[in-house]
């Protein structure tokens, strides 16, 4: 969760040099390329044939639509307004594995979880002053397609090593990312910068690849759907680094928004299945 509440502020960093479709080309090119390479030297055999829809699943999902469609959206959102949006996401992850595992939490967990989304869309509306963006259809599109990836991945995570599920995950959609960067890169001239190619190499590294290691590992451990709930932090700390990292102004009602998510946090572990 950490590793992720950095990936907006790295993708605001990434902007100032690359276009948006470039940015996400490369971060999953730069993630396919260092993937491959741990693949290789660990000599990990091809996955089973089952296994193959929920991993292409994870690549269209959390490699190729959820980079490109939040980039898409900071152009126009701020990152703190984008973090608080993004909040919706954990409750989506839990009702897309409710969906595909069967189990069903406890009634406390869906209140504590609704509650939450309830906060962070009316933050939404009241952001918008009552009508949504552009950017905030950019980053409910988003979560959705993040939400059926993060619940596959931890699905396939009860059977693979958590780190081999993300890097078959950014190998299989190499070619899409490389295909998506010698496009853009001819209408998005690129003017790489210092902070530029930091964002980038963060987003490679780490959001692409690094942070999904211990993610899977987690949901694996103790279950998507409650995994998925301590995702619920991630916009406040999000928030954090847009005022200490970005000078962004900070939203009255947001830290009063990540503070309603955080305690809903603790109730959805404290649930029973």
């Amino acid at each position: 969760m950490v590793s992720f509440s950095f990936s907006f502020p790295a993708t605001v960093w990434a902007l100032d040099g690359f276009g948006p479709w470039t940015a996400t080309g490369v971060r999953g090119a730069l993630a396919g390329l260092l993937a491959a390479a741990c693949l290789f030297a660990a000599r990990v055999p091809v996955p089973a044939r089952r296994h193959w829809p929920g991993l292409l699943t994870v690549a269209g999902g959390c490699v190729v639509g959820f980079p490109l469609l939040t980039t898409l959206a900071l152009r126009t959102s701020t990152t703190a307004h984008s973090a608080v949006v993004i909040g919706v996401l954990p409750l989506a992850t839990a009702a897309v594995s409710t969906v595909l595992t069967g189990r069903r939490p406890s009634r406390a967990f869906w209140t504590a979880a609704c509650v939450g989304a309830l906060a962070v869309a009316a933050f939404t509306l009241w952001q918008s002053r009552g009508l949504p963006t552009l950017g905030d259809g950019y980053l409910f599109g988003a979560l959705l397609v993040c939400a059926a990836g993060y619940a596959q991945g931890g699905r396939l995570a009860s059977h693979l090593p958590g780190w081999q599920v993300i890097a078959w995950g950014v190998v299989v959609a190499l070619p899409v990312s490389a295909l998506v960067t010698v496009l853009a890169l001819t209408w998005e001239p690129a003017h790489p910068t210092v902070k530029a190619v930091t964002g980038m190499a963060y987003l490679a590294a780490v959001s692409q690849f690094g942070g999904f290691v211990v993610w899977y590992r987690g949901m694996a451990a103790i279950g998507v759907p409650k995994a998925s709930q301590i995702q619920l932090a991630q916009p406040l700390v999000t928030l954090v680094w847009s005022v200490l990292l970005m000078g962004e102004h900070l939203p009255p009602l947001a830290p009063v928004t990540a503070v309603v998510v955080l305690g809903c946090i603790a109730v959805t572990q404290r649930a029973r299945s």
